[in-house]
């Protein structure tokens, strides 16, 4: 099957050269100044990326004419689509009153606060560039208020190119004494607790591990992990950078479990470079000079006018509770049916996720945790990718979707359509 599925691959990626030359010449062009021919490792696929022209509503269009609809969302960063006229209006209103300020305005103030009234953990908040810069401020930030310095993260997390802890992570690992943990174990979570309970300042978890592949917490996980960081004096960090679109309030409201800190990032900022970190008031005090607060928190661009502004259109005309509900239905009935293809399939194949986002990862599953994914069938997983692809349906490359608000019911039945005849196609060569 393994012979079987190289070949399959191989033909796909003839395929796939032979109609975007142009994209390919633009990769051989871009390899002698961007080592890899990009500057995010995540959009690297074989035999080469296409390079978009074009993007529109729930479409993109590369430089070889090919149209996708687009199901990736740019990592759930474009949550609003590829075209949110509310944001693009706030942005040019904002230009053209003058950027790179180096001082205060309002907009930051006006979108602090529209975190803050959605969030209910946070009484106040700090603004990033990234949600890798937010996780790492945060982490800093509980290592500050308990006089404590280990971090308690779990296996194959990804909290920012900085915190990765799946296979090949450590290199640029930033240089914090970790303790790792398994994701889903209550009882491993809370052994490993107690057993350095004078030690961990904070512990950092998705309440649905994302790049790790979309799992999401089991019932009384997230409540199980609040009790024991009550118990053992660390502070519980909830990543939501990718989880906020959940809910106006993201998992935390969904779920009612209310973490110290929070950190945010993606889509808040209308697709704007974002990032942020907040929480209980009297721990975001360190940075407040007239409540005694000693640390000081820079960067050039954390109050930029153009993530300003889009972050308060987004927040105010665009991400409704309503919407946002409604986008979690959408994205429950979409894994729904996915799931019901690959069950029917003869490839080990599966899918997990929670609303709008979810992983077909290349196992029978289910995907509990990233043990799970151990032993997955790459050659399988990419050659679904690449099929999907040639059907016009743009996902990530490990089987990854976030949709957009963009994403109607009609492009739901394409892309359950792409998938039930990809699979076919698959099984009939094997």
């Amino acid at each position: 099957m393994t012979y079987r599925l190289d070949a399959q691959l191989a033909a796909a990626y003839e395929r796939y050269a032979a109609k975007r030359p142009h994209s390919q010449a633009l990769f051989d062009q871009a390899c002698r100044v961007l080592p890899g021919g990009s500057t995010r490792s995540v959009l690297d696929f074989s035999p080469f990326s296409f390079r978009v022209a074009r993007a529109e509503g729930s479409r993109l269009v590369d430089v070889d004419g090919h149209e996708y609809v687009d199901f990736l969302g740019d990592y759930s960063a474009g949550l609003l689509g590829h075209d949110p006229g509310p944001v693009a209006a706030a942005v040019h209103a904002a230009l053209d009153r003058g950027w790179s300020f180096g001082a205060t305005h309002v907009d930051e103030i006006r979108l602090a606060e529209l975190v803050c009234q959605r969030y209910p953990s946070i009484d106040q908040v700090r603004f990033t560039n990234s949600g890798t810069e937010a996780n790492l401020m945060a982490l800093q930030l509980a290592r500050h208020c308990t006089g404590r310095d280990r971090i308690a993260v779990f296996d194959g997390a990804y909290h920012g190119g900085l915190l990765y802890f799946g296979h090949g992570g450590e290199a640029l690992q930033a240089p914090f004494d970790y303790l790792r943990l398994p994701y889903n174990d209550l009882h491993g979570v809370c052994a490993a607790l107690d057993d350095t309970v004078d030690d961990v300042a904070a512990l950092i978890v998705e309440p649905m591990m994302g790049a790790a592949g979309c799992i999401p917490a089991e019932p009384g996980f997230l409540a199980g992990l609040r009790d024991a960081c009550d118990r053992t004096g660390a502070l519980l960090i909830f990543d939501e950078v990718m989880t906020s679109r959940m809910s106006a309030g993201g998992v935390q409201l969904r779920s009612g479990v209310l973490p110290d800190l929070t950190t945010l990032g993606k889509f808040l900022a209308g697709g704007m470079t974002f990032g942020a970190f907040g929480g209980r008031a009297d721990l975001m005090a360190a940075f407040d000079p007239h409540r005694g607060g000693e640390l000081t928190h820079g960067g050039t661009f954390n109050n930029n006018v153009v993530t300003m502004a889009g972050g308060v259109a987004a927040l105010s005309e665009l991400l409704s509770a309503d919407v946002l509900d409604a986008l979690f239905v959408r994205g429950e009935d979409l894994r729904a049916r996915v799931a019901t293809v690959l069950e029917r399939s003869t490839l080990p194949l599966s899918v997990s996720g929670m609303g709008s986002m979810f992983t077909i990862h290349s196992v029978r599953g289910p995907a509990r945790s990233p043990a799970d994914l151990v032993g997955a069938d790459q050659a399988l997983k990419e050659l679904l990718f690449h099929h999907l692809v040639e059907r016009g349906i743009f996902l990530a490359a490990r089987g990854f979707v976030a949709m957009s608000l963009a994403i109607g019911d009609d492009d739901c039945d394409v892309f359950v359509d792409a998938l039930a005849d990809s699979v076919t196609t698959i099984e009939t060569a094997v």
